[in-house]
């Protein structure tokens, strides 16, 4: 009896430690990342790949928010360090060129809301700037404030715990 308990109490923290480091299955709570990640979606979170890699221009990622750190949130980065990121009537210009962005889909595209228009900015060194791709719905880099109402715009690199898989 002993010897069982001592082995599925391994079989738990082997699966603990599994979860913690390696991967991790969460479902998406919202609409900001569709259409390619509908609300409600199971999606694997790859936390093993920041070991040896950093986030680029285009990747998921899941991170915990830089305004409410007990809240978990999966984004799309667009710009990375040293990069320069505009946005003109809902067009993202990345160093000062518009860029193709497939994914992303507005439900209002005749509107222009707060975060659809944004000076250049430039970004520091270990951040970066995240998008959801339903952009008229997500709460992201363009939209983030501080209690004191200042703009949070980059995403420290220490705040993202994995990378998501994406279809393309």
């Amino acid at each position: 009896m002993k010897r069982l308990l001592f082995l599925a109490l391994l079989g738990a923290a082997g699966a603990f430690v599994f979860r913690a480091m390696c991967f991790e299955g969460i479902y998406l709570a919202s609409e900001s990342m569709e259409p390619q990640f509908p609300k409600d979606m199971h999606i694997m979170v790859n936390k093993l790949a920041l070991l040896y890699k950093k986030p680029m221009r285009g990747d998921v990622v899941m991170f915990d928010s830089p305004i409410d750190p007990k809240k978990g949130l999966v984004k799309r980065v667009v710009a990375v360090e040293g990069d320069t990121v505009e946005i003109r009537d809902k067009k993202v210009y990345l160093n000062g060129k518009m860029i193709d962005e497939p994914y992303v889909q507005f439900l209002n595209p005749d509107t222009i809301f707060n975060g659809d228009n944004m000076a250049p900015l430039t970004i520091p060194s270990e951040t970066v700037f995240v998008m959801g791709d339903n952009r008229d719905v997500s709460g992201d880099s363009r939209d983030w404030r501080s209690p004191s109402g200042e703009p949070v715009p980059f995403l420290p690199l220490a705040n993202i715990k994995g990378f998501v898989q994406t279809k393309n």
